[in-house]
This record gives structure tokens, sequence and C-alpha cells, in this order.
């Protein structure tokens, strides 16, 4: 027994490597060790990061959007600019002041038809949104006349007497109506 007390006494420096409390700090170690893993491989290009692609494909998608852009002014310039474009030819030969003052006006130019593209989209978008309120407009029309049509035909059709019975008068005017439409259909057809 007293060479175990002898033991503890000279290992007294490594009590806290081997004791429980050294198992303790090994397990803090390991742990800070796999944090630190974890976030470099956060940070890491090589390592999956739904962040980084998330913001990767976000900036793509502007990238692309923008370049879309920029051809569709491209091509509105090309259109509109055919005189523009022969002005620029003219202004080679010309001192760099004048081409300075071209590049200025052709720059408003541009800003000028983007905002007349900008009224005319709108002008036009204006214009189909009248047409199709007054379609609307017209349909709700009809069908408000062809109600009351129906439904002066059905109170005339429910009229009773005194008695109870059903007023014959406008049955069989509206039993006529409908052979002389289906005979005028008919005569249509044939001719």
């Amino acid at each position: 027994m007293k060479n175990r007390g002898a033991k503890n006494e000279k290992s007294d420096g490594n009590l806290n490597k081997s004791g429980p409390m050294g198992i303790a700090k090994k397990k803090m170690k390991k742990s800070k060790n796999l944090l630190d893993a974890f976030a470099k491989s956060k940070s890491k290009d090589g390592h999956y990061n739904p962040a980084l692609i998330k913001k990767q494909r976000e900036f793509y998608k502007n990238a692309k959007s923008v370049k879309k852009f920029k051809k569709f002014i491209n091509q509105q310039n090309q259109q509109d600019g055919l005189s523009s474009a022969s002005g620029l030819i003219e202004s080679q030969d010309e001192p760099e002041d004048t081409k300075d003052a071209n590049k200025k006006r052709t720059k408003k130019n541009g800003s000028f038809s983007l905002e007349e593209l900008y009224k005319k989209k709108h002008e036009e978008i204006e214009k189909e949104r009248m047409e199709r309120e007054a379609a609307i407009r017209a349909k709700k029309e009809e069908r408000e006349k062809a109600e009351a049509r129906r439904k002066a035909i059905r109170e005339k059709m429910l009229k009773k007497t005194r008695t109870g019975q059903p007023v014959m008068k406008y049955r069989i005017e509206h039993l006529l109506e409908t052979i002389q439409g289906s005979t005028k259909n008919s005569a249509d057809k044939k001719s």
C-alpha cells in the first residue's frame, strides 16, 4: 500500500492528465476541435456551404437579368439610333471636345428613349385595360337585358286569374313566337 501512495506522490504532476479532470479536458479539447473544424468547413471554398451557395445563386440570377436588360437596351438603341450611329461616324473626324458633347447627347438620347419606351409600354397596358373593361361592361349590359327579358316573360307566364287558373293569353303568345322563330330559322337554313 505504501507503494501506491508513493506512485501517487511521484505522479502528482501527471494527475491532471490521467485523472477524471484530465478526461474532461480531453473532451473539451476534442469538442473545441470539432467546432473549429465545423467553422472552417463553413468558411472553406471547397466544402458545402448553403449560405454561400444561396449568395452565388442570387448573384448569377441578378447578373443574368442585368445582361438581358443590357441586351434589350442595345437592341432598342440599334433600332432607334440608326441616325445617331451615322452621327457618331461623322463625329470621328471632329475634335475631342465635340466628341465628348456627342457622347453626352447620345447618353441623353438613350435615357429619353428609355423614358419613351416606358411611356409607350404603360400606354399600351392602359389601352388593353380599358378595352377589357369595355368588353366586360358590354357583357354585363347584355346579361342584364337578357335577365330583364326573361323576368318579364316569366311574370307573364306565371300570371293567374282570380280563381287561380293560368292566364292562357301570354302562354299562347309565347308558343306562337317560338313557332314563328323556328319556321324563320328553318327557312333561313334552306336558303
